[in-house]
C-alpha cells in the first residue's frame, strides 16, 4: 500500500473506530504503539460535544492508551476556534449542551447566558445535550427565532452506544429546532466540515498530503476527508458495513476490516 508511505499523521475517530461505547477494540492499543514506534503522529477526533477534553483524556487513558491533551480534538474545540477566527465580535453565548460543554466555552473566554430572558446572547450554540430539557429546548428556539448567529457543533443524528437505547445527538436536536423555527444552523462544525481538519493541521504544523483520516462513517469521516483533500481510510468496526459501499459515489482511499489490518499495511511500507 504505497499510498501510506508519505503519511506522517493520522486522525483517529473515537467511537466506532477506537472504541465502542465503554469498550476499547482489541487492536487499538497495539495500533497506537505501532504509530509511536514508527514516529507517526496521531490525533484522536470526535464529534461528540457532550464531554470535555479532560474527560476524553481520562477515558482514553483509562482504556490503556498513551495520549496527551494536545492529541485530542473535538467539535467543541473546533467551534471555539471557528468563533475566535471568524466571529471575534461574539462574547455572550446561549449554549444548548451539557455543563462541561459550557465550561469549555467559559474557559475560552465566553460569557454563558442562563435561562433569564433579559440576558441577550450574541450567538446560540447547539451541541450533544445529554441533559436536554423542554425548557432549554424552547429557550434555544426563542433565541434562534431572533436571527442571531446559530451554530451546531456537529451534524450527527445519533451517538453510537453499546447500551440498549437510542442516543439522540446534535443533528436530531437541530432537526427539532428547524421544524419549530424554520431555521437551520448558520454553520455546522465537526465532521464532515473540513474546518475541523484545518484546526488539526494548524496545531500539528503538517501538510494535507501528510495527513490521513481513519473512521467508520461514510457521511462524516470519509466525506470530511474527501472535502479536505486528505486520505480517507474506512474501518468496518463501526457504523458502515461493506455492503453499504456498493452504491456509494465517493469510495474511501482504503478500506480495512479493523486497525490490525491497517497496522499490517503500515509495517509493510515503513520497515
Amino acid at each position: 500500500m504505497n499510498i501510506l508511505r508519505n503519511i506522517k499523521h493520522f486522525i483517529l475517530d473515537m467511537d466506532g473506530t477506537t472504541y465502542r461505547g465503554s469498550e476499547i477494540f482489541k487492536h487499538t492499543i497495539e495500533f497506537v504503539y505501532t504509530l509511536k514506534g514508527l514516529g507517526i503522529g496521531y490525533t484522536f477526533l470526535t464529534n461528540n460535544s457532550s464531554c470535555s477534553t479532560a474527560e476524553y483524556l481520562d477515558k482514553l487513558r483509562g482504556m490503556g492508551l498513551a495520549v496527551k491533551e494536545d492529541q485530542i480534538y473535538t467539535s467543541s474545540l473546533a467551534t471555539i476556534d471557528y468563533l475566535k477566527s471568524e466571529h471575534p465580535e461574539v462574547e455572550k453565548l446561549y449554549i444548548l449542551g451539557t455543563d462541561v460543554l459550557k465550561m469549555e466555552f467559559q474557559v475560552a473566554g465566553y460569557e454563558i447566558m442562563g435561562e433569564d430572558i433579559a440576558q441577550n446572547p450574541d450567538a446560540v450554540i447547539v451541541g450533544f445535550d445529554t441533559t436536554l430539557t423542554f425548557e432549554k429546548l424552547c429557550r434555544a428556539g426563542y433565541w434562534i427565532q431572533k436571527n442571531i448567529l446559530y451554530i451546531a457543533t456537529h451534524p450527527d443524528r445519533v451517538c453510537p452506544t453499546n447500551q440498549p437505547t437510542l442516543l439522540l445527538d446534535c443533528g436530531a436536536i437541530c432537526a427539532a429546532l428547524r421544524e419549530a423555527t424554520g431555521r437551520s444552523p448558520d454553520i455546522i462544525l465537526g465532521k464532515p466540515n473540513q474546518v475541523i481538519i484545518e484546526g488539526i493541521i494548524k496545531r500539528n504544523r503538517i501538510d494535507k498530503s501528510e495527513l490521513a483520516m481513519i473512521g467508520d462513517r461514510l457521511y462524516t469521516d470519509m466525506e470530511m476527508a474527501r472535502q479536505a483533500g486528505i486520505m480517507g481510510i474506512l474501518v468496518l468496526t463501526g457504523e458502515t458495513k461493506r455492503e453499504d459501499l456498493a452504491d456509494y459515489p465517493n469510495p474511501p482511499d482504503l478500506i480495512v476490516d479493523d486497525l490490525s489490518d491497517l497496522k499490517k499495511f503500515l509495517l509493510q511500507n515503513c520497515l
